[in-house]
């Protein structure tokens, strides 16, 4: 089989597994193929795990294994800040490569060599992946501005695996406009990928004794996060997609907690901010989605290590 060939095999599976794109995954394929060259071929995928199997992790996958071999190919841009070690899906990506590098073995065409440099290939494309878009004209509402961003991020999020741009999208947004709000240092930003009780935080944003939680899925947990934060004194205000509104009521009502919560839809929380911003007039409010963009471009250059998360304003 000619090199071509192998090239479209590799091609056609991470598409098929939707590695593209994915950070996690091509941490996965990068630390999988270099321990495929030190171990040799076939792989026992279950000698590749930690743990029990189920709650663990794959082995050798981690920041510093995937650094040095993008070191090796002159690339010095971070990948994925843990590696992919956080994924979700790194165990299940395992498998599914193991698998397919095993049967490229079994017909005599798996050249590592080849097949590291295609992934590092995908790796160049993904840190050259295009930033999402907002464009502003007067026949556009705020709301649909808003709402273009995050459908932007749903569907890259539906065409990878294990990376949840919407989430962070949000989560970056909403954390730009009160920083553009209130001015900047008056609370933390975190990457997306940090999660509360990893980190101790009371939820996406503490400001003053207002606990803010920013999701694209209003889960029975965010609400039991909520009740925490009313029983720790705090009040909490919830932040999510307007679909999710009704469900979102809905589980804090069940959770005995309906008038106890601020729930918001994220078109209206940044809507109404622009137009306070901009001083309700039409310069104004380019101006301010202008600095609310370049705010939140900032704090993907600080917190996160995927460029494709900044947006491009065109006014």
């Amino acid at each position: 089989m000619s090199p071509v060939e192998l090239i479209s095999l590799l091609s056609e599976f991470a598409t098929d597994n939707k590695f593209k794109g994915s950070k996690g995954a091509l941490s996965v394929a990068l630390v999988i193929t270099d321990q495929a060259r030190k171990k040799g071929l076939p792989l026992d995928p279950d000698n590749l795990i930690t743990g029990d199997g189920s709650g663990g992790q794959v082995a050798g996958l981690g920041r510093g294994a995937v650094q040095a071999i993008l070191a090796r190919h002159s690339i010095g841009a971070v990948l994925a800040r843990e590696g992919g070690r956080t994924s979700r899906g790194s165990i299940s990506n395992m498998r599914s490569y193991v698998a397919f590098l095993n049967e490229l073995h079994r017909v005599g065409i798996a050249d590592l060599d080849r097949i590291e440099t295609f992934w590092v290939e995908r790796v160049r494309d993904f840190f050259a992946a295009k930033p999402f878009q907002i464009s502003l004209d007067t026949s556009r509402s705020i709301r649909n501005v808003v709402r273009g961003v995050i459908d932007q991020a749903e569907k890259r999020q539906s065409e990878t695996t294990g990376t949840y741009y919407a989430g962070a999208v949000m989560q970056h947004l909403v954390g730009a406009k009160l920083d553009c709000a209130l001015g900047k240092g008056k609370f933390q930003h975190n990457s997306f990928s940090t999660s509360d009780l990893q980190s101790g935080r009371t939820g996406d944003f503490l400001i003053g004794d207002v606990s803010i939680h920013v999701t694209t899925s209003p889960s029975n947990a965010v609400i039991e996060r909520c009740r925490e934060n009313l029983d720790d004194s705090l009040r909490p205000v919830l932040v999510t997609l307007d679909r999710r509104l009704t469900a979102a009521a809905s589980n804090a009502e069940d959770a005995g907690l309906g008038d106890r919560i601020d729930i918001f839809d994220i078109e209206q929380f940044i809507a109404l901010n622009v137009f306070e911003l901009g001083k309700f007039g039409a310069e104004g409010r380019k101006t301010a989605v202008a600095e609310i963009v370049s705010r939140y471009n900032e704090i993907i250059d600080e917190f996160e290590t995927d460029p494709s998360l900044k947006i491009a304003f065109k006014k």
